[in-house]
């Protein structure tokens, strides 16, 4: 009896147990129920909130397009950061930091690299020296950096290096608004800062050649600049040199990466892009370069994924089509697997060969 009671208690104990396994699932269950709702609201106004500001942006923009300038010119953006912009030998060689008044109030940094055959005499040396040298016979280059970041980012850095070593003389300018220049950015601004400098260099440097070159944004101050001098003073400079330029900062903006999210938006063009002109934003190099008879050499990358290259040859069909001397018009792409993309057409080799073949330098 004994027996068989315990093997009943047995099966009594198993059955209790059999229970409890279906009754803890479903409490189990409704908890994890329970936590799923409590954040199904929470995740529900996250995803109307990213809504709401996502429709938002480009009324904002349309009635406050000093916004947009912003986005299009990243100057406080000032990359990198903690570096003394006064105090360029700590990154380059030959080189100064200078400032120059380009109007009332308005004081922009340059920084100054010599040519590399003239290092070792540079040595030391202060900016009254630095001035005389511009005079020597070496070419000029009054280098204009794109959108964010100062005159001391890594790329730039390369390019004073590269074309510094090929033996040209560069300026590399921080425009109003960025890095330690004062005031703010404007496209008229800009243009009056380059104009500036090109007077400061063309009062120094003899019977030595300048060239304008614009990396992206700079590429349509460049051509402003050289427009102006063309059209308002009867001044051809010697040459403009453009890197992964673009047709005119609508068309890039309708183009550039940050954008993407907003082509479909209806009113994509009226709101956004057209708000460009309302923040009186131009760069238009394809109007520019219609005037333009200076000797114009184009550079892309064609993994270029910021300014897409098809602009850059669109750019040089334009200039070439207005150009009575073809010649003097050249479009140099350079193949994905150099892995250039955006910013490092400076870090090739044959950078400066192939400036000085275009420009018949030695």
């Amino acid at each position: 009896m004994r027996r068989r009671g315990e093997r009943g208690g047995g099966d009594g104990d198993r059955d209790a147990d059999g229970d409890s396994g279906p009754a803890e699932g479903t409490a189990g269950a409704a908890r994890r129920g329970r936590g799923w709702l409590a954040w199904c609201p929470r995740l529900r106004t996250l995803l109307l909130d990213l809504l709401l500001i996502y429709i938002a942006v480009p009324f904002l923009i349309r009635l406050f397009p000093s916004l947009l300038t912003k986005f299009v010119f990243l100057n406080f953006l000032a990359f990198p950061f903690f570096v003394d912009l006064r105090r360029p030998e700590l990154l380059l060689n030959n080189t100064i930091s200078l400032y120059l008044v380009t109007e009332p109030d308005v004081t922009v940094g340059i920084w100054h690299t010599v040519p590399g055959s003239r290092g070792a005499e540079a040595w030391g040396k202060d900016q009254r020296w630095y001035e005389e040298a511009l005079s020597d016979s070496h070419p000029v280059i009054i280098y204009l950096h794109g959108n964010g970041g100062t005159r001391a980012a890594r790329h730039r850095i390369q390019f004073l290096k590269t074309m510094g070593a090929a033996d040209f003389h560069i300026l590399a300018l921080d425009y109003r608004g960025y890095g330690d220049s004062s005031g703010d950015p404007t496209e008229s601004g800009f243009t009056m800062d380059v104009l500036a400098l090109y007077d400061w260099a063309k009062a120094r440097s003899g019977n030595s050649s300048i060239l304008l070159w614009g990396h992206s944004l700079g590429t349509g101050i460049a051509t402003n600049a050289a427009r102006k001098l063309q059209e308002e003073r009867g001044v051809q400079v010697d040459a403009v040199v453009l890197e992964a330029p673009y047709t005119n900062i609508r068309e890039a903006a309708a183009h550039i990466p940050i954008t993407t999210i907003y082509r479909q938006f209806p009113g994509f063009g009226y709101l956004i892009l057209d708000s460009l002109a309302l923040g009186n934003m131009f760069f238009r190099s394809d109007e520019n370069v219609k005037v333009l008879a200076c000797p114009l050499l184009i550079l892309h990358a064609e993994d270029d994924d910021v300014v897409p290259p098809h602009l850059g040859r669109k750019l040089f069909e334009t200039a070439r089509s207005a150009y009575k001397d073809k010649s003097k018009v050249k479009f140099i792409t350079f193949p994905k697997k150099l892995g250039l993309g955006h910013d490092y057409i400076s870090f090739n080799p044959e950078l400066p060969i192939l400036v000085k073949d275009f420009l018949n330098i030695k």
